[in-house]
This record gives C-alpha cells, sequence and structure tokens, in this order.
C-alpha cells in the first residue's frame, strides 16, 4: 500500500472525551495513537490530504443522557473534552469537519459533517470536498469501531469512494462485547478492506 495517489486520511474523532480519562472513553483508545500518528505523516509526506472529524456538541445536544439521549455529555463545543488527543501532531493544511453541532441533530458518521474554515463551519460535505479534490481512496481510522468509524466508513462506500479501514487504528466502546465485531462484520459486508497498517519503529 505505499501508492497514496488518489487517497485520502479521515480521522475519526480522536478527541480527549473519547480517550481514558475523557467523558465517554473507549477503552484503550488511546493506544490507536502510533499508528494513527504514523499515517498522518505518511499522507502529509505524500502531499496527499488529511481530514479530521470531530463531534461538535452544544451543551443541550440531544443525545445527552440530559437530553433523553443515550450518552453523557461529551465533546462539548470549546471544552478540554473536544479537542484532540494531546499527542497528536495536526499538520498546518490538514482538513477539520466538525459533525453534531446542531442540538436536534445527531451525526455519528464524518459524511454528516460540515468543513470548517477560519473558524467557521461552511455548507459543505466531506464527500462534495473529496470529490472535488478527485479522492478515489479513503483509509479511516480513529474512534470509535462501533459507532463513528462505522458510520463514516458505510458512508464512505455508499458515496462509492474505495474504502480502507486500518485495522490496529481503530478501537470500539462495545456497550455489548460483541459490538466491534458486529461492526467489522456490517463494514466488511459493504465492501470496506480491513488492512493492518506497519507501522515503521522511530
Amino acid at each position: 500500500m505505499e501508492d497514496l495517489s488518489q487517497s485520502a486520511l479521515i480521522v475519526v474523532d480522536f478527541q480527549n472525551d473519547f480517550c481514558p480519562g475523557g467523558a465517554l472513553a473507549v477503552p484503550e483508545g488511546d493506544l490507536i495513537y502510533p499508528v494513527v500518528q504514523d499515517l498522518i505523516d505518511r499522507f502529509e509526506e505524500a502531499g496527499r490530504p488529511i481530514i479530521f472529524t470531530r463531534d461538535f456538541h452544544p451543551q443541550n445536544h440531544i443525545s445527552f443522557v440530559s437530553q433523553g439521549g443515550p450518552w453523557p455529555a461529551h465533546c462539548v463545543q470549546n471544552s478540554l473534552g473536544f479537542e484532540f488527543y494531546p499527542r497528536l501532531r495536526i499538520p498546518q493544511n490538514a482538513v477539520h469537519f466538525y459533525k453534531g453541532y446542531l442540538d436536534n441533530v445527531d451525526a455519528y458518521s464524518g459524511f454528516e459533517g460540515r468543513l470548517v474554515e477560519a473558524g467557521r463551519i461552511t455548507e459543505t460535505t466531506l464527500e462534495s470536498w473529496l470529490k472535488a479534490h478527485n479522492v478515489k481512496t479513503v483509509f479511516i481510522v480513529g474512534l470509535a469501531t462501533d459507532y463513528c468509524v462505522r458510520a463514516t466508513t458505510l458512508d464512505a462506500l455508499h458515496a462509492e469512494f474505495q474504502t480502507i479501514v486500518v485495522s490496529n487504528g481503530i478501537k470500539g466502546v462495545n456497550v455489548q462485547p460483541d459490538d466491534s465485531d458486529k461492526a467489522i462484520h456490517d463494514m466488511q459486508g459493504e465492501g470496506a478492506v480491513f488492512l493492518e497498517w506497519p507501522v515503521k519503529n522511530g
């Protein structure tokens, strides 16, 4: 998988609240860091697009328990939990998409997000941005396997991108013990390719 031409990297929700100690922590979610950073570095070296999606929830978001939803408050706008996992090195030319920023709309998939430019949420969708940049293949890593990674992957496939999920660059919440296994089965069933990324030492 050395040829990254026509490829883009999508890093899904690698945020403090989804890492150990966060409000909605994915068990061992931080352990994907070396793989994620290596991919970021490789895509940056290759001059290929790197996209970061993030939950950007208002205080009263529909998914929160306080509003009758299933989850504790997490990734609240401009909170520490919203910020990236701190070891992550973000390239200056990376592209950012926020999702779940309306109080009454849930959004698991990065394809439900909108491009952020100069601190402002635009109307540009991830699908339209990728197609405008002639991307044919997307590599997907991040959190969590059974929710936002699954939803982003399925939407990428439905948008007819070749979709590669990096198996050692994802972790699941597993509210039920087999949720991640089911999610992987769903993604593979729709045509996603699962690839283990060889992290280079040093």
